[in-house]
C-alpha cells in the first residue's frame, strides 16, 4: 500500500461528535494507544468511554511513526507485548475489522561489533525460550537477505522474519470505529485543562470543550503525557524528541522485498514502502528535545555516513518522495510507562514507550483493559509503573533493553 493511501487514511472524519456530560472512563489521546484502550475496554462491555484528542485522530506519534511491529527485543517484558502484539495485528482484518497493510517482511539488525553480537546472542536465546523465531546469521546471509548489505562491514546480524510494519492510521482509524460501533464516544480538537475532584475522588475532566463528570482517566497522551499527568497531580517522567524519516520515492532499479533492516551501532534504518520507494531514518544523537515537529534535512549527513559503511548504495539517495517529523515520547530508561497511579481518584496511564508504542498497542489495550477492571492481565506489568524511577524522578536505567533504535 502506498504511502499515498496511508496519508488519506489519516483525514479526520467530520463533524466531532458532541461532547457528553458524563462518562464511566475517559480516555485521554485518540493514537494508537487510546484507540486499542478504548476498543478492549468496549468490547468488555465497558461502553460508557469517551475518547478526547488535543488535535486530530492519530495526529502526535500515531500519525508520523515508521510502523515497525517485532517481537525481537532483550527483554522478557517487551518479547511478550510484542508477541502478543504481532498475533493480534496478524488478526486485526477480523477482529477489529480493519487493514492495516501488515507486511511481514522480518527484521534484521545488522551488527558490526562483538559485543553487540554477543548481546543479541543472548537475546535470541531468550526469545526462542518464549516461542519467537529469531537466529544470529552471517553478513553473507544478511547480505542475501537484504542485498543493499555490505557483508564485509558486519560481523553478523540478527533476523526475525515474523516481525514487520504496518500502517498506524488505518490501525487507528479500525480501531476507532468498530468501538464507535460498541457505543464509545471520540470527541477531537478537546484539549485536557484540568481535573476536578470531591475529597479523594476524581469527579471530573475539564476540557477545551466543556466539562465531563467522571470517576477514571486513562492517560495515554503520548508526548504530552507529563503535563496531563501534572495537572491531575501525578508524575509521569515523558519526555518529547523528534525523530524523522525520508521517502525516496520510486527508485531504479525497484528495490527487491527486504527486512525491515537497522544498523544497530548507528541507529540508520530502511525498508521498502511498498511503491517502487524505500524509507530511510536514523535517530540522530545531537536531536534536542522538544516538541518541534518541522522536517528538515540535517539528520541527512549522519544517516548518509553510516549508509557508506553499512549499505553504500544507500548513501546518495535523495529524498524526493519527502519526509516527516513526529514525535518519540521518551522515559529515563527507553521502556513503556503502564499502571495505575496512587492517589486521588483513579488515574491509570499507558505512555512512555520511546518508539515501540504502534508495536506494542494491542497488548497495552488488553492490559489496560483488565487493570481498570480489576482482573490480572495476561502479563505482569508491575516493573512498568512510573514508581520504578521514585519520587524525585530519578533517571537511573532501572529496566533494561538493548533492542533499542
Amino acid at each position: 500500500m502506498a504511502h499515498e493511501t496511508a496519508r488519506q487514511a489519516l483525514r479526520e472524519p467530520p463533524p466531532p461528535e458532541p461532547l457528553p456530560r458524563a462518562a464511566e472512563v475517559v480516555v485521554i489521546g485518540g493514537g494508537v494507544i487510546g484507540a486499542s484502550i478504548a476498543f478492549h475496554l468496549a468490547e468488555a462491555g465497558i461502553r460508557d468511554v469517551l475518547v478526547v484528542e488535543r488535535d486530530t485522530l492519530a495526529s502526535g506519534s500515531s500519525g508520523k511513526p515508521i510502523g515497525g511491529v517485532r517481537a525481537q527485543f532483550s527483554d522478557p517484558l517487551n518479547i511478550r507485548l510484542g508477541q502478543r502484539s504481532l498475533r493480534a495485528w496478524r488478526e486485526f482484518g477480523v477482529r477489529p475489522g480493519a487493514d492495516v497493510g501488515l507486511d511481514r517482511v522480518g527484521y534484521l539488525f545488522l551488527l558490526r561489533r562483538e559485543e553487540d553480537v554477543a548481546a543479541f546472542r543472548e537475546a535470541a536465546a531468550v526469545q526462542r525460550e518464549l516461542g519467537v523465531d529469531c537466529r544470529i546469521v552471517e553478513p553473507r546471509e544478511a547480505h542475501r537477505l537484504c542485498p543493499y548489505v555490505d557483508p564485509g562491514a558486519i560481523v553478523a546480524a540478527a533476523h526475525s522474519p515474523d516481525d514487520g510494519f504496518a500502517l498506524p492510521g488505518p490501525a487507528v482509524r479500525g480501531y476507532l470505529r468498530a468501538a464507535r460501533g460498541l457505543g464509545v464516544t471520540v470527541r477531537t480538537h478537546c484539549a485536557v485543562t484540568g481535573f476536578e475532584r470531591d475529597g479523594d475522588a476524581l469527579t471530573a475532566v475539564r476540557t477545551s470543550a466543556g466539562t465531563v463528570r467522571t470517576g477514571a482517566v486513562v492517560c495515554a497522551a503520548g508526548a504530552w503525557s507529563g503535563g496531563v499527568a501534572a495537572l491531575a497531580g501525578h508524575s509521569l517522567p515523558v519526555t518529547p524528541l523528534r525523530r524523522q524519516i525520508a521517502l525516496t520515492g520510486p527508485v531504479a532499479p525497484t528495490p527487491p522485498r527486504i527486512p525491515f533492516t537497522l544498523d544497530f551501532a548507528s541507529t540508520l534504518y530502511f525498508h521498502g514502502d511498498n511503491a517502487g520507494g524505500l524509507v530511510l531514518g536514523l535517530s540522530d544523537p545531537r536531536q534536542e528535545p522538544g516538541f518541534g515537529r518541522e522536517f528538515t534535512d540535517e539528520w541527512l549527513d549522519p544517516f548518509r555516513a553510516a549508509a557508506a559503511r553499512v549499505a553504500p548504495s544507500l548513501a546518495e539517495l535523495e529524498p524526493a518522495g519527502g519526509g516527516w517529523a513526529g514525535l518519540y515520547e521518551m522515559t529515563p530508561d527507553r521502556n513503556a510507562l503502564i499502571g495505575e497511579a496512587t492517589g486521588p481518584g483513579r488515574f491509570l496511564y499507558a505512555t512512555g514507550f520511546s518508539g515501540h508504542g504502534f508495536l506494542q498497542a494491542p497488548a497495552v489495550g488488553e492490559i489496560v483493559r483488565d487493570l481498570y477492571l480489576g482482573r490480572e492481565p495476561f502479563l505482569d506489568v508491575g516493573p512498568l509503573a512510573a514508581t520504578r524511577f521514585g519520587t524525585e524522578g530519578n533517571r537511573a536505567a532501572v529496566r533494561p533493553e538493548a533492542h533499542i533504535i
